[in-house]
């Protein structure tokens, strides 16, 4: 029997009670509105509900913002112990996510932000609100202009179990484990992807090299035109949205089109194995390697295919990936927030052309690393992967409880 087990058949043999954030708080109050230019170096440490999302993941101990006092007129602390949620988002799925603060500093919560103040284990309510039962009862938030708002009756309605301390402090210990053991493998990936970046720049570096146009380079094709109709099943449809940076994510949209509509979609060229790819917009300058030929191109997406035996073509996906092309592709980008590139422009960019001998050798050792880096069937990511699945399946059956009385 586990320590866990031993402890729950001693103190709750029967049952949990299952409590709403309203019963089990001692204060839920907003933050007061914090903006970005006024967060400074230094001063008082402060969370501005963004970084809930972007930021901290179930616990922190530390804030990376501060603000000065002076730009507060109206200011709303939080403490160690305290629970904070993000009560705008831009998707229902992740509204209201919720952080523990378990550092020592008296901090400022920013707008958009609700403060939950308890007598629990603090590190227990993060685990149990980041649940999948507890994010199915915060998704209920409202949409608004395409913005997911929730509020403070709606965070003091979610109910989650309540089991002593001491069992709350078991389950805290076995779900740290899981997060520290996969902190470490993520660690390890972004310092090996740090190591990749800088073999990068550095293979990617020329002396004297000889430059030529993506035109004078490639045979090209840019699916414009009429967009086609979006059927169930069928053929699947790459578009702006599924390139990533160095691969073809599947799982991000799953748009098809029929069979019928392939030819007229696909007549200025067919999708072959190892064509590049580029976006010109939403997002501006991903790049991939076409990896299935049973796709299907949209708009906004460009194809490369180099026209001789001079130019390897995955040499190509890496140097469009690289430093010095994304910084010609910046510049000649033009737009506000959403940035795009006409392709005739796009097209007269140039890249370095070293001899096919030293593109094959690039690519041999820029393959190694990206395989261990960012493939994501191998290598640490798939592993990272793996501990994230099981964690999540382990904090789900961890949290769940027999109702006390049911």
């Amino acid at each position: 029997m586990t320590k866990l087990e031993q402890l729950i058949q001693e103190l709750c043999p029967n049952g949990v009670e299952y409590k709403t954030l309203g019963e089990i708080a001692v204060d839920v109050f907003r933050g007061a509105g914090i903006k970005r230019d006024e967060v400074t170096e230094e001063g008082i440490p402060c969370v501005r509900y963004g970084e809930i999302y972007t930021t901290y993941g179930v616990w922190f101990d530390e804030c990376v913002s501060h603000t000065v006092l002076e730009n507060v007129p109206t200011p709303k602390y939080f403490e160690h112990g305290d629970i904070l949620f993000a009560i705008t988002g831009e998707s229902v799925e992740e509204i209201a996510k919720s952080t523990a603060y378990v550092g020592h500093d008296k901090c400022l919560a920013g707008g958009d932000i609700v403060v939950l103040k308890h007598n629990q284990n603090p590190k227990y309510l993060a685990y149990a609100l980041s649940t999948t039962d507890a994010q199915m009862q915060k998704s209920k938030g409202k949409v608004k202009s395409k913005v997911v708002h929730s509020s403070v009756p709606a965070i003091k309605e979610i109910v989650v179990p309540m089991p002593p301390l001491p069992v709350q402090s078991e389950i805290v210990r076995i779900l740290d484990n899981f997060t520290e053991l996969t902190a470490e493998l993520t660690a390890e990936l972004t310092a090996r992807k740090q190591q990749y970046d800088y073999y990068n720049n550095i293979l990617l570096s020329f002396d004297n090299p000889t430059y030529q146009t993506l035109e004078e380079l490639c045979d090209i094709v840019d699916y414009r035109g009429k967009t086609p109709r979006k059927v169930d099943e069928g053929i699947f449809l790459v578009t702006a949205k599924n390139i990533r940076k160095g691969f073809i994510d599947y799982d991000k949209s799953k748009e098809h089109i029929s069979p019928e509509d392939y030819d007229e979609v696909m007549h200025r060229g067919f999708p072959k194995m190892g064509d590049v790819l580029i976006t010109t917009e939403a997002p501006c300058g991903n790049v991939a390697q076409i990896d299935n030929e049973n796709i299907a191109l949209a708009q906004r997406v460009i194809k490369y295919r180099p026209k001789s035996n001079n130019l390897n073509s995955t040499f190509l996906k890496y140097v469009l990936l690289g430093k010095e092309f994304q910084d010609k592709l910046e510049r000649a980008a033009t737009g506000g927030t959403v940035k795009g590139i006409k392709g005739s422009k796009l097209h007269k960019l140039t890249i370095p052309v070293p001899p096919i001998e030293e593109q094959e050798r690039i690519v041999e050792i820029l393959e190694r690393f990206d395989t261990l880096c960012n493939d994501i069937s191998e290598g640490l990511p798939a592993e990272i992967e793996g501990r994230r699945k099981q964690y999540e399946y382990y904090r789900d059956k961890l949290l769940t409880f027999k109702e006390l009385g049911v």
